[in-house]
Protein backbone atom coordinates (compact mmCIF):
# COMPACT_ATOMS: atom_id res chain seq x y z
CA UNK A 1 0.00 0.00 0.00
CA UNK A 2 1.43 3.36 -1.02
CA UNK A 3 1.92 6.36 1.36
CA UNK A 4 -1.21 8.23 -0.33
CA UNK A 5 -3.43 5.33 0.11
CA UNK A 6 -2.77 4.77 3.60
CA UNK A 7 -2.86 8.17 4.37
CA UNK A 8 -6.35 8.32 3.01
CA UNK A 9 -7.55 5.40 4.90
CA UNK A 10 -6.03 6.81 8.30
CA UNK A 11 -8.07 10.09 7.22
CA UNK A 12 -11.92 8.09 6.49
CA UNK A 13 -11.15 6.23 9.83
CA UNK A 14 -10.26 9.51 11.57
CA UNK A 15 -13.31 11.04 9.74
CA UNK A 16 -15.44 7.89 11.17
CA UNK A 17 -14.21 8.65 14.48
CA UNK A 18 -15.52 12.18 14.21
CA UNK A 19 -18.72 11.94 13.44
CA UNK A 20 -19.44 8.62 16.05
CA UNK A 21 -18.20 10.71 18.94
CA UNK A 22 -19.61 14.00 17.91
CA UNK A 23 -23.23 12.04 17.52
CA UNK A 24 -23.03 10.11 20.30
CA UNK A 25 -21.72 13.37 22.66
CA UNK A 26 -24.47 15.26 21.13
CA UNK A 27 -26.95 12.67 22.20
CA UNK A 28 -25.55 11.80 25.77
CA UNK A 29 -25.09 15.18 26.36
CA UNK A 30 -28.06 16.79 25.03
CA UNK A 31 -30.10 17.08 28.46
CA UNK A 32 -26.84 18.94 29.60
CA UNK A 33 -26.76 21.53 26.79
CA UNK A 34 -30.35 21.85 27.94
CA UNK A 35 -30.24 22.48 30.73
CA UNK A 36 -27.56 24.92 29.83
CA UNK A 37 -29.43 26.72 27.00
CA UNK A 38 -32.39 27.10 29.67
CA UNK A 39 -30.03 29.28 32.42
CA UNK A 40 -28.42 31.16 29.72
CA UNK A 41 -31.59 32.34 28.40
CA UNK A 42 -32.79 32.83 32.15
CA UNK A 43 -30.04 35.20 33.09
CA UNK A 44 -29.56 36.94 30.20
CA UNK A 45 -31.76 36.11 27.54
CA UNK A 46 -30.65 35.49 23.49
CA UNK A 47 -28.95 34.42 22.08
CA UNK A 48 -28.40 31.15 23.15
CA UNK A 49 -25.68 30.29 20.60
CA UNK A 50 -22.20 32.79 20.34
CA UNK A 51 -20.98 32.28 16.94
CA UNK A 52 -17.26 33.49 16.08
CA UNK A 53 -15.40 32.94 12.84
CA UNK A 54 -12.42 30.63 13.25
CA UNK A 55 -9.37 29.50 10.85
CA UNK A 56 -10.20 26.57 9.59
CA UNK A 57 -7.79 24.01 7.81
CA UNK A 58 -6.07 25.34 5.10
CA UNK A 59 -6.95 29.09 6.72
CA UNK A 60 -10.78 28.48 5.66
CA UNK A 61 -12.91 30.71 7.70
CA UNK A 62 -15.82 29.01 9.16
CA UNK A 63 -18.25 29.80 11.98
CA UNK A 64 -17.56 28.31 15.37
CA UNK A 65 -20.06 27.45 17.84
CA UNK A 66 -20.39 28.17 21.80
CA UNK A 67 -22.53 28.49 24.25
CA UNK A 68 -22.90 32.33 24.80
CA UNK A 69 -21.12 33.00 28.09
CA UNK A 70 -20.75 36.57 27.82
CA UNK A 71 -22.94 39.37 28.34
CA UNK A 72 -25.38 40.55 25.17
CA UNK A 73 -23.43 44.06 25.09
CA UNK A 74 -20.34 42.33 25.57
CA UNK A 75 -19.78 42.70 21.68
CA UNK A 76 -18.66 46.66 22.33
CA UNK A 77 -15.30 45.14 23.73
CA UNK A 78 -13.42 43.58 20.94
CA UNK A 79 -10.70 41.76 23.03
CA UNK A 80 -10.14 38.25 21.04
CA UNK A 81 -9.18 36.69 24.46
CA UNK A 82 -10.90 35.64 27.43
CA UNK A 83 -9.05 36.89 30.52
CA UNK A 84 -9.03 35.44 33.82
CA UNK A 85 -12.28 37.15 36.15
CA UNK A 86 -13.44 38.58 32.64
CA UNK A 87 -15.81 40.98 32.93
CA UNK A 88 -17.23 40.47 29.85
CA UNK A 89 -19.20 36.90 31.10
CA UNK A 90 -22.26 36.68 32.95
CA UNK A 91 -22.50 34.84 36.54
CA UNK A 92 -23.45 31.28 34.65
CA UNK A 93 -21.18 32.24 31.94
CA UNK A 94 -18.21 32.09 34.81
CA UNK A 95 -19.31 28.47 35.04
CA UNK A 96 -19.56 27.19 31.66
CA UNK A 97 -15.93 28.74 31.35
CA UNK A 98 -14.45 26.47 34.37
CA UNK A 99 -16.35 23.29 33.44
CA UNK A 100 -15.90 23.93 29.38
CA UNK A 101 -19.31 22.96 28.53
CA UNK A 102 -19.93 25.99 26.18
CA UNK A 103 -17.02 24.27 23.89
CA UNK A 104 -19.79 21.49 23.78
CA UNK A 105 -21.99 23.46 20.54
CA UNK A 106 -18.85 22.55 18.73
CA UNK A 107 -19.91 19.06 18.26
CA UNK A 108 -21.61 20.16 15.58
CA UNK A 109 -19.10 21.95 13.87
CA UNK A 110 -17.84 18.11 13.86
CA UNK A 111 -20.44 16.73 12.37
CA UNK A 112 -20.28 19.34 9.70
CA UNK A 113 -16.68 17.97 9.02
CA UNK A 114 -15.54 22.21 9.98
CA UNK A 115 -13.56 20.83 12.66
CA UNK A 116 -12.35 17.17 14.44
CA UNK A 117 -12.19 15.86 17.68
CA UNK A 118 -8.50 16.55 18.50
CA UNK A 119 -7.03 18.77 16.21
CA UNK A 120 -4.93 22.63 16.77
CA UNK A 121 -7.70 25.08 18.56
CA UNK A 122 -8.89 27.36 15.72
CA UNK A 123 -7.74 31.39 15.89
CA UNK A 124 -10.19 34.17 15.79
CA UNK A 125 -9.69 35.74 12.73
CA UNK A 126 -8.36 38.92 15.03
CA UNK A 127 -5.28 36.60 15.56
CA UNK A 128 -4.46 35.32 12.16
CA UNK A 129 -1.58 37.42 12.38
CA UNK A 130 0.16 35.72 15.16
CA UNK A 131 0.86 32.96 12.32
CA UNK A 132 4.16 33.09 11.22
CA UNK A 133 6.30 30.87 7.68
CA UNK A 134 7.35 28.12 11.40
CA UNK A 135 3.92 28.27 12.18
CA UNK A 136 1.92 28.22 9.18
CA UNK A 137 1.65 24.39 8.57
CA UNK A 138 -0.61 23.95 11.64
CA UNK A 139 -3.63 25.35 9.41
CA UNK A 140 -2.83 22.26 7.04
CA UNK A 141 -4.51 20.14 9.83
CA UNK A 142 -8.39 20.33 11.10
CA UNK A 143 -8.53 22.03 14.42
CA UNK A 144 -10.55 20.32 17.06
CA UNK A 145 -11.40 20.21 20.48
CA UNK A 146 -9.17 18.34 22.46
CA UNK A 147 -5.27 18.12 21.37
CA UNK A 148 -1.97 18.33 23.38
CA UNK A 149 -1.73 22.45 23.14
CA UNK A 150 -5.75 22.01 24.96
CA UNK A 151 -4.14 19.80 27.85
CA UNK A 152 -1.41 21.72 28.94
CA UNK A 153 -2.98 25.38 28.11
CA UNK A 154 -6.27 24.35 29.90
CA UNK A 155 -5.97 27.15 32.48
CA UNK A 156 -4.79 29.84 29.37
CA UNK A 157 -6.80 32.65 31.32
CA UNK A 158 -4.67 32.66 34.01
CA UNK A 159 -1.22 32.91 32.66
CA UNK A 160 -1.86 36.55 31.79
CA UNK A 161 0.61 38.89 34.26
CA UNK A 162 -0.94 41.79 34.83
CA UNK A 163 -0.60 45.13 33.14
CA UNK A 164 0.39 44.02 29.92
CA UNK A 165 -1.00 43.98 26.37
CA UNK A 166 -2.57 40.24 26.49
CA UNK A 167 -2.80 40.08 22.88
CA UNK A 168 1.18 40.75 22.31
CA UNK A 169 1.44 38.53 25.24
CA UNK A 170 -0.42 35.70 23.50
CA UNK A 171 1.15 36.72 19.80
CA UNK A 172 5.03 36.71 21.40
CA UNK A 173 5.05 33.90 24.38
CA UNK A 174 1.86 31.73 24.36
CA UNK A 175 1.08 31.18 20.45
CA UNK A 176 4.62 29.80 19.65
CA UNK A 177 4.54 27.68 22.31
CA UNK A 178 1.34 26.56 21.42
CA UNK A 179 2.35 25.89 17.67
CA UNK A 180 5.53 23.84 18.49
CA UNK A 181 3.53 21.57 20.52
CA UNK A 182 1.20 20.99 18.44
CA UNK A 183 3.42 20.63 15.31
CA UNK A 184 5.49 18.45 16.68
CA UNK A 185 2.78 16.33 17.30
CA UNK A 186 0.41 16.59 14.41
CA UNK A 187 3.16 15.56 12.26
CA UNK A 188 3.45 11.35 13.84
CA UNK A 189 0.08 11.33 15.19
CA UNK A 190 -1.88 8.77 15.69
CA UNK A 191 -5.83 7.26 16.40
CA UNK A 192 -4.83 5.62 18.84
CA UNK A 193 -2.96 8.83 20.12
CA UNK A 194 -5.38 11.10 19.44
CA UNK A 195 -7.91 8.97 21.61
CA UNK A 196 -5.09 9.18 24.72
CA UNK A 197 -5.41 12.76 24.37
CA UNK A 198 -9.19 12.71 24.42
CA UNK A 199 -9.26 10.97 27.70
CA UNK A 200 -6.51 13.22 29.18
CA UNK A 201 -7.78 16.44 28.25
CA UNK A 202 -11.95 15.38 29.51
CA UNK A 203 -9.89 13.75 32.56
CA UNK A 204 -8.58 17.82 33.08
CA UNK A 205 -11.58 19.10 32.78
CA UNK A 206 -13.45 16.83 34.87
CA UNK A 207 -10.53 18.12 37.63
CA UNK A 208 -8.91 14.97 37.95
CA UNK A 209 -5.48 14.68 39.01
CA UNK A 210 -3.18 13.04 35.53
CA UNK A 211 -0.08 11.71 36.06
CA UNK A 212 1.76 14.63 34.22
CA UNK A 213 4.90 12.20 32.98
CA UNK A 214 2.10 10.13 31.20
CA UNK A 215 0.94 12.85 29.36
CA UNK A 216 4.19 14.64 28.60
CA UNK A 217 5.00 11.13 27.21
CA UNK A 218 2.36 12.18 24.22
CA UNK A 219 3.86 15.23 23.94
Amino acid sequence: MSSTQSRSNNERLARLFDIGFAALGLIVLSPVIAIASIAILVETGRPILFSQSRLGRNGRPFAMLKLRKFRPDASDCHLPLTMMADERMSRFGRVLAITKLDELPQLINILRGEMAVVGPRPESLELAYCFTNSSLPLLAYKPGIFGPSQWVFRNESALFPLNVDPVEFYRQILFPLKARIDLSYYAERTLTTDMKWVVLCSLAVAGLRIDTKLAATHL
